[in-house]
């Protein structure tokens, strides 16, 4: 059974920091991209980053680029995201996703084969 299982989310002060987890399992973590996908209520999916099997290859949303950090251990089937400097406007449910292939077409939801359940990051002003 294919699992990814995020956790590390919670409430921050803004201009505080977390970091989320997401543990695979069931499929070939080395074989498959990794991405953050987040949500607020009433709006819909965004990609946040990715990053390649490799890991060579790392995209970022603008709106976090300098802020988050994407990283992985392919001995731990772990990805995981590093969010400083955090501020209201990134309050919503965080989604880790898989994906066998991911080029710059990376920020669409429907390349990814799998999900998580998401794990949630408020931030308050």
């Amino acid at each position: 059974e294919v699992q990814l299982v995020e956790s590390g989310g919670g409430l921050v002060q803004a201009g505080g920091s977390l970091r989320l987890s997401c543990v695979a399992s069931g499929f070939r973590f080395d074989d498959y991209a990794m991405s953050w996908f987040r949500q607020a209520p009433g709006q819909e999916r965004e990609a946040v980053s990715a990053i390649s099997t490799s890991p060579k290859t790392i995209y970022y949303a603008g709106s976090v680029k300098g802020r988050f950090t994407i990283s992985r251990d392919n001995a731990k089937n772990t990805v995981y995201l590093q969010m400083r400097n955090l501020k209201p406007e990134d309050t919503a449910a965080y989604y880790c996703a898989a994906a066998f292939t991911m080029g710059n077409d990376w920020t669409y939801a429907s390349r990814y084969n799998y999900w998580g359940q998401g794990t949630q990051v408020t931030v308050s002003s």
